[in-house]
């Protein structure tokens, strides 16, 4: 695609996040990217106590929040459960009042919170969702967890 061809909403988001233990100190960060003009900003973030899981979900929720006006936005991520969770769960979760099957009962679904954010900053943008390979030399996503991994550190 060229920069002529690429839609003027049309944003990549790229997200990683990161922890010292788990739980223990975390890390988020997400580079996010304008194909048409080429303008990128990287933010990072981190909590002194916390879990991997929690800072994969605020990369993305930080990231969507960022926008101004509803996008097309790429979203790439090395988290499984984020991306299962946008695709195949939340849907499900919904549904079942925020909650999921434990055996023969019902419980509540972990980082509700969360998850209820992402899935209000979802309805206002049209967000695909890519799966990369963690720590497999994709460029982005490398960088996200440089500073991911930077943002809990000043936590140790």
């Amino acid at each position: 695609m060229t920069s002529e061809t690429v839609p003027e909403a049309l944003v990549q988001l790229f997200t990683d996040g990161a922890c010292s233990g788990n739980p223990g100190p975390g890390g988020w960060a997400y580079v996010l990217r304008h194909p048409r003009t080429g303008s990128e900003k990287e933010v990072s973030g981190g909590e002194r106590e916390t879990t991997n899981n929690r800072m994969e979900l605020l990369a993305v929720i930080r990231g969507l929040e960022s926008l101004d006006r509803p996008c097309r936005v790429d979203l790439f991520t090395d988290s499984q459960y984020v991306g299962k969770g946008i695709s195949e769960w939340m849907s499900k979760w919904k549904l079942n009042g925020w909650t999921r099957g434990q055996g023969k009962r019902r419980a509540a679904v972990k980082n509700v919170e969360l998850w209820q954010q992402l899935d209000l900053l979802l309805s206002k943008h049209q967000v695909l969702f890519s799966w990369v390979a963690g720590h497999s030399g994709h460029e982005e996503n490398e960088r996200c967890d440089q500073l991911a991994v930077a943002a809990y550190q000043k936590y140790l």
